[in-house]
Formats: C-alpha cells, sequence, structure tokens
C-alpha cells in the first residue's frame, strides 16, 4: 500500500504541445489570473480556490474567484467580464463541457490563455492545458471493488452526470472495472443527479422503491453519493445496499469512517491547484507545457483515516 501511495503522488503526463503566446518573459513576475469555478458549493472547488488564494499571496498577485453557481450561461458572461479586465490567464473548470465554446473564443480572440482544470471539454484546441483527476481510473477502481464484492453479479443502479466530462470519465472507467463479469451485473437504472446531493438524493428514493432489491449504487461523486446515503436510510436499507464513489471529500471520508460508503476513491484537489499554477506560470513565460496533465486517483483507506483524520482534502 505505501509503495502504490507513493506512486500516486506522481504527476502522468500524457503529450506535449507548443507553448501559447509569450504573455510575461519572467516566470517569476507577479500575475493577474482568474480562477472561474463551476460552483463553490463544494468543497472540492473551495479547495482548489483557496489553495489559489494562498499561493497568490506568496506570490503577490492579483487573484480573481468567479462562481456561476452551475449557471453555464452565467459562467460565460463572467468569463467575458474576466477578459475585459485583462487578466493574464485563466483557470477553468466549466459546467458544461461543450457549452463554454464562446467563452473559450472570446479568450482566445483576446490572446488569453485558458487552461482547464478536472473537467476535460470539448474545445480542447481552444486551451493550452488541461490538468484533471484520472477520473477513468477512479471510476475503474470502483469497478473493480464493485466485481469483487459481487463475483456473482448484483442488481445495481448509476447516478451520473452527463454534461460534466469528467463525470462521464468516471461512469466509463466503471463499466470498464467490471470486466468480464459486466454481464452479470443488472444496471436497472442509470440517472442524472447533477452531482448534487439535493437533487440525487429523491432519485435514489424513487430507484429504491421500484427496485426493493437492490444491491449497490455507483454514484460519481461524493455529493451524488451522499444523497443515496440520504435515501437508504430514509428507506432503512443502507446495511443492505452497497454504495460506490469518487471522491474523497471530507464528508465522504466521514462517510466511509462511519461504514455509510463502501468505497470512495480520492482526488487531490490541493495538488490539481498547485499543478494547473504551475503550468500558467510555464505558458506565460513561454516555456513549452503539456496539453494534459492527469493526477492519479486512489481508494481512501481506514488506515490513511487513522493517520489524517477526515477533516481536510488530501
Amino acid at each position: 500500500m505505501k509503495k502504490f501511495i507513493a506512486t500516486c503522488l506522481t504527476i502522468t503526463i500524457i503529450f506535449f504541445t507548443g507553448c501559447f503566446q509569450l504573455v510575461n518573459a519572467d516566470e517569476n513576475k507577479p500575475i493577474k489570473f482568474a480562477f472561474i469555478t463551476s460552483t463553490l458549493n463544494n468543497s472540492f472547488f473551495t479547495a482548489i480556490s483557496d489553495t489559489f488564494s494562498e499561493i497568490a499571496k506568496q506570490n503577490g498577485d492579483h487573484y480573481i474567484l468567479i462562481d456561476p453557481q452551475y449557471d453555464q450561461a452565467k459562467q460565460i458572461s463572467m468569463m467575458e467580464d474576466v477578459i475585459n479586465q485583462k487578466v493574464d490567464i485563466i483557470y477553468l473548470i466549466a459546467v458544461d463541457s461543450e457549452g463554454i465554446r464562446q467563452g473559450l473564443l472570446a479568450a482566445k480572440q483576446k490572446q488569453i490563455p485558458v487552461v482547464v482544470i478536472d473537467n476535460p471539454i470539448s474545445d480542447d484546441d481552444l486551451v493550452v492545458s488541461t490538468v484533471a483527476s484520472d477520473n477513468f481510473l477512479a471510476g475503474k477502481i470502483n469497478g473493480e471493488q464493485m466485481a469483487k464484492d459481487f463475483p456473482n453479479g448484483a442488481k445495481i443502479a448509476v447516478i451520473d452526470c452527463p454534461f460534466n466530462r469528467a463525470s462521464v470519465l468516471r461512469a466509463d472507467g466503471f463499466y470498464a472495472g467490471l470486466g468480464d463479469n459486466k454481464s452479470k451485473f443488472n444496471v436497472v437504472s442509470q440517472q442524472n443527479g447533477k452531482c448534487a446531493l439535493e437533487v440525487t438524493m429523491p432519485i435514489a428514493e424513487d430507484i429504491i422503491q421500484a427496485h426493493p432489491d437492490l444491491q449497490a449504487f455507483f454514484a460519481v461523486n461524493d455529493p451524488s453519493a451522499l444523497g443515496v446515503v440520504v435515501a437508504l436510510k430514509a428507506s432503512n436499507k443502507l446495511k443492505n445496499v452497497k454504495v460506490y464513489t469518487v471522491d474523497g471529500s471530507p464528508d465522504g471520508k466521514k462517510a466511509f469512517s462511519d461504514g455509510d460508503l463502501t468505497l470512495t476513491v480520492a482526488q487531490a484537489p490541493i495538488q490539481l491547484a498547485k499543478e494547473t499554477y504551475k503550468v500558467g506560470k510555464k505558458v506565460l513565460a513561454g516555456e513549452p507545457v503539456a496539453k494534459e496533465i492527469l493526477v492519479p486517483t486512489f481508494p481512501i483507506t481506514k488506515e490513511m483515516i487513522e493517520k489524517n483524520g477526515v477533516k481536510v482534502w488530501q
């Protein structure tokens, strides 16, 4: 396990691409940058924002934080406002992987480089780099564990989030992780929980009521999984249904520690933010950067929680 965790701390670089137009020749010069998130109603994104804030303080940068509250139209409008403020670079988590094109075109027109975080977008030719968790791996680890837990298959449900590319990769990885046993699993329902507890909970309640013999859920993130947990508790079904998910958030780790979650595969938002900032500085200094950088994901264990607790992100 120690060897595995050490491996997880490395960054996987997929391939290299040419750099963006030179903006700041001095890599140590303070910059004006914006982090445009999809929402701050998720501790994963606030951990990224807090890390950017600390980095900006250390380097004397001008940091702008934008929260469109999961509204795609608002995100594009706010992105255009940031562009008009003449920032040096934009770090972006898109609300919709396909719907952000207008904002990206506006940035390109003003020669402002964009680095995508966490949620890969469709128009990746309009961004200089994408720094993301290995979301496919995260889903695959869940699928592999479920296949081990149910060697004869099971009746399961999946809570996805199809407008979010990161979540799609997790779902794809999950099905791949089931491997040769995939045909043994009966997916009775796959529905969009919009990555949110309050959206997922009533969906899960309906699934549980329609399929009282359900054996497991896979949810694409901790908030969705916790919505499932609330629904299962309300139906007195939690002891009979396993719940698998991705994030390793403080709330997710607490639920895993309490036995409410069977598995949560961890992301590392602090590392994501630091790596993204490094990429941005290289772009502004005219240095070549990787087109895609994947930060490994790994399963949370009881030993990790005993050592580090559940209150913070890894």
